[in-house]
């Protein structure tokens, strides 16, 4: 085998063989981007712990606070390391990922509402 075999190969192992660098180009990302998104996602992940281990906020409102930065983590994730944009993704695309969103609410909400119901029964 020749070092031309990597010419014929498909983006992803770029990744694998170490030249990272023409490949963020190539799909627009940025290391500056990236680095954001970890930034915000590690302050979105201290806020929950600092809030619990304060323990100076009611219990519905420490739910909140964790939903709250859950959710916008989720958008974080989704806008940085995915580099998912609703002007620059595809419909296509943006259908299976709104899909996936319901069947993640749809098991979320149903596992919530057994249990509660379970708790109910249980009492």
């Amino acid at each position: 085998m020749d070092r031309d075999i990597f010419s014929r190969l498909p983006a992803s192992v770029y990744l694998i063989t170490g030249m990272l660098e023409p490949v963020m180009q190539e799909h627009g990302h940025s290391l500056k981007s990236y680095i954001t998104g970890f930034i915000l996602a590690v302050i979105l992940t201290l806020i929950p712990f600092w809030v619990v281990w304060s323990s100076s906020f009611s219990a519905k409102l420490l739910f909140g606070i964790i939903t709250l930065c859950a959710l916008v983590q989720v958008l974080v994730h989704l806008r940085f390391f995915l580099n998912i944009s609703l002007k620059h993704t595809g419909k296509d695309y943006l259908t299976a990922l709104f899909f996936a969103g319901v069947l993640i609410f749809i098991m979320v909400g149903g596992t919530i509402w057994i249990l509660y119901d379970l708790n109910f029964r249980m009492m």
